[in-house]
């Protein structure tokens, strides 16, 4: 196995949140309907690691926001899930396994992803 991509992102909450009360739609362009569910503070998490693996996947224009969604396992570690144009990226550069890792602290929130697939 071998890392195809590294990414990392950091969104300072106060910011998110007034960027979601200024342009509300910005939920519907960017989660998915079970994301959109979330605290704003989750939701900042998960904007980190959409962008997060953006820059892991090279940043290629094109990619659909709802293609990728952030899950929570039963233990409570997140888990992004590709689909469509994400998931056509990741085979594009031989990234089959994706790590995701979120904090949130002192006013903001940090995603860092991993792409890795075989040698």
């Amino acid at each position: 196995m071998g890392v195809r991509g590294l990414g990392v992102d950091v969104v300072a909450l106060e910011r998110f949140e007034e960027a979601v009360f200024r342009s509300p739609a910005l939920l519907e362009r960017v989660f998915t309907e079970s994301e959109r569910t979330l605290p704003v503070q989750s939701l900042a998490g998960r904007w980190a690691a959409k962008e997060a693996l953006a820059k892991a996947l090279g940043a290629p224009v094109g990619l659909g926001w709802h293609d990728v969604e952030v899950v929570s396992e039963p233990g409570g570690q997140p888990r992004l899930e590709a689909t469509g144009t994400v998931a056509a990226r990741m085979a594009e550069l031989g990234a089959d396994t994706l790590f995701l890792s979120i904090t949130h602290d002192a006013g903001v929130a940090v995603a860092v992803v991993i792409a890795e697939g075989g040698s």
